[in-house]
């Protein structure tokens, strides 16, 4: 299958999936290899050998939804949106929760792939916001749809390159080395709960004062379920809390209630 075959096929089939084809557009290779190895499984000489299958086989459509999964996650991705978390968005929403007298600051990080992101929160609370709250906790709820990713997320061990954006102090202090892979210290591990969970069908009931979702729901869901999906994330914010999208993403209009952060870099606060 070659690019210009697997751009047709993915075109006809994302929006069977209710998943967006622009999306996927620079991100294709990951795919299109993936869809190749399955047209291998089954022995398949051309994919159009495999639109008919799916065509008369409906549970075929849960496979080749797997198989378009975009796992792309790294340790500090973005950097300017942890600095910004770091210096504003976390004090201020420690402070506000102070004030109000609770103890507990609650973040989601939906769609968390391989776990770099929870965990980066997690460093960064601990080496640098959380000081400064003696009397504030922080719990981190990191879900994903993916089981083979989570599970590298609850093992929380990883290779350099993952890590080549963090801080070098971050990474000295944050990971134990052994023979060549960084593991994540327990005690930026303790306050995460990993969870499988689809956006699209279920998510927790609790409220949060932070919630990334970030390259996700605005990038790879279909028009539709993406303004359902993200008005249900925003139903999960307390007043006053922040939500951050990806850098390139906009929240669009349909997802009211909300005032630009620091948009540029797709933070957003939720009206109090």
């Amino acid at each position: 299958m070659n690019d210009s075959q697997c751009i047709a096929f993915l075109q006809w089939a994302l929006p069977r999936l209710g998943l967006h084809w622009p999306g996927f557009r620079k991100v294709r290779g990951q795919v299109c290899k993936r869809v190749s190895r399955r047209l291998k499984e089954l022995g398949f000489h051309d994919v159009s050998q495999y639109r008919a299958h799916l065509e008369r086989t409906p549970g075929e459509w849960a496979v080749l939804e797997g198989l378009c999964r975009v796992t792309i996650s790294r340790f500090y991705r973005d950097r300017r949106v942890f600095e910004v978390l770091e210096q504003t968005v976390l004090p201020a929403l420690a402070e506000a929760a102070t004030a109000r007298g609770e103890t507990v600051l609650n973040c989601w990080s939906a769609g968390c792939a391989s776990g770099e992101e929870p965990y980066t929160l997690s460093m960064l609370w601990d080496l640098a916001v959380g000081p400064r709250f003696p009397g504030l906790d922080l719990s981190i709820l990191a879900t994903d749809v993916d089981p083979a990713v989570l599970q590298r997320a609850i093992t929380g061990i990883y290779g350099g390159g993952s890590l080549k954006e963090l801080p070098r102090e971050w990474r000295e202090r944050a990971f134990a080395l052994s023979d060549g892979m960084y593991r994540v210290r327990e005690e930026h591990r303790h306050k995460i709960v990993f969870h499988r969970q689809d956006l699209r069908s279920v998510m927790p009931e609790a409220r949060f004062h932070l919630i990334l979702c970030r390259n996700l729901v605005q990038t790879y869901f279909a028009p539709a379920p993406r303004t359902d999906v993200m008005n249900r994330i925003a139903a999960r914010l307390v007043p006053g809390g922040g939500l951050v999208v990806g850098i390139h993403e906009v929240l669009p209009p349909d997802v009211p209630g909300f005032e630009p952060w620091y948009e540029r870099l797709g933070i957003y606060r939720r009206a109090s």
